[in-house]
């Protein structure tokens, strides 16, 4: 691919991401994202063959912002000492992700109309997964929650249960139902209740 072409690749992602940011996720349509860019309609399917292998690039792009996000908020203020204080930090910066990226937020997560294997995407997602497998194994392992002899459920299933947990809550406080229902307007009770109902209690 000449470099052309590969500025040209970079610029429809660029305005895809501008896109989704404005507009949301279901104003990414190819002939929009083409208008916008300044090319023919027809001109990005010389770099995607398909309207989803555009939509992955775009959320790749999300993945490596909230990534990038976490790894420098966790560095920041977890202590490497207490992974039940930087899962609090993750959490925090997953929920904040999803209020201020709404767009961006929505379309990360629809891996139905994404493709995985394209694009890198599952290489962009999957670490920021395993990242969370890791600190739930540590905080579970220091609260006692898994014994010494392997019983409990396994860190990955429980990460799992964690992040679908969040994105609960993403969803519901982004759409007021949270407020309305918890008589609440900060989302740091929920998470702390997350985190306690999936690792136990904080024992220090």
């Amino acid at each position: 691919m000449s470099e052309q072409d590969t500025g040209l690749r970079a610029r429809l992602v660029d305005v895809g991401v501008e896109l989704v940011a404005k507009e949301g996720m279901q104003a990414l349509s190819l002939r929009e994202i083409a208008r916008r860019a300044g090319v023919s309609h027809g001109a990005p399917r010389r770099y995607f063959p398909t309207h989803l292998s555009l939509l992955s690039a775009i959320a790749r792009r999300g993945f490596e912002d909230l990534a990038g996000r976490a790894t420098e908020a966790v560095a920041a203020h977890g202590p490497k000492e207490d992974p039940r204080a930087q899962l609090d930090v993750f959490g925090r910066v997953y929920l904040d992700f999803a209020r201020t990226d709404r767009g961006m937020y929505e379309l990360m997560f629809r891996h139905d109309l994404l493709e995985s294997g394209e694009l890198g995407l599952r290489e962009t997602s999957l670490p920021l997964y395993r990242a969370l497998v890791d600190l739930v194994g540590r905080a579970r392992a220091e609260s006692g929650a898994i014994s010494r002899n392997g019983t409990g459920a396994e860190p990955v299933v429980v990460a799992g249960a964690l992040w679908a947990n969040l994105h609960g809550i993403a969803q519901l406080w982004g759409w007021g139902s949270l407020q309305l229902a918890t008589g609440g307007d900060d989302v740091g009770p929920l998470l702390r209740a997350t985190l306690d109902a999936h690792l136990g209690p904080r024992t220090r």
